[in-house]
C-alpha cells in the first residue's frame, strides 16, 4: 500500500488471523463494498498476538457505513445456508476470474501471472 491509493481507506475490521480477514473482505465484497486487507503479521514468525501480528479490512471511505451495516446485519441461519447449499448450481462459473480474485487478495490493480521462464521469452521475442 505504499503507493497511496489506499491512504485515506479506513478500517473496518481487524484480527490476529489472515483467514478471518479473509473471510470478511470476501463478505463485503460479495455484498458490492470495495475492501482490501492490509496485514502486518510477519509470517516468518507464526505470531498471532500484539502489533506484530495485525491484519485490518479497510474500506474506501464513502462504504464505511455499508460495511458496518453488513458486519453488524444477522448471521444467516443454518437453515437458510442449507437451502442456498442445496440450490447452488454446481457447474456455476466462479464468481470472479482469477486475475480478480488475485487482485483481492492482493490489494492490486495489476498482477502478472507469468513464470519467471515466459517472461524471458518474451523479452526475448521482442
Amino acid at each position: 500500500m505504499s503507493d497511496g491509493k489506499y491512504e485515506d481507506w479506513v478500517i473496518v475490521f481487524q484480527s490476529g488471523t489472515d483467514y478471518e480477514a479473509d473471510l470478511v473482505r470476501d463478505r463485503l465484497d460479495d455484498s458490492g463494498v470495495d475492501a482490501v486487507i492490509l496485514t502486518q503479521r510477519d509470517h516468518a514468525f507464526n505470531l498471532n498476538v500484539g502489533d506484530l501480528s495485525a491484519v485490518s479490512v479497510l474500506v474506501p471511505p464513502g462504504q464505511v457505513d455499508d460495511a458496518v451495516a453488513v458486519l453488524r446485519s444477522k448471521p444467516f441461519s443454518d437453515e437458510e445456508l442449507n437451502e442456498a447449499a442445496m440450490s447452488a448450481d454446481p457447474n456455476a462459473p466462479p464468481a470472479h476470474d482469477e486475475r480478480r480474485e488475485a487482485m483481492l487478495d492482493s490489494g492490486s490493480e495489476s498482477i502478472g501471472f507469468s513464470s519467471p521462464d515466459e517472461e524471458e521469452e518474451d523479452d526475448t521475442s521482442a
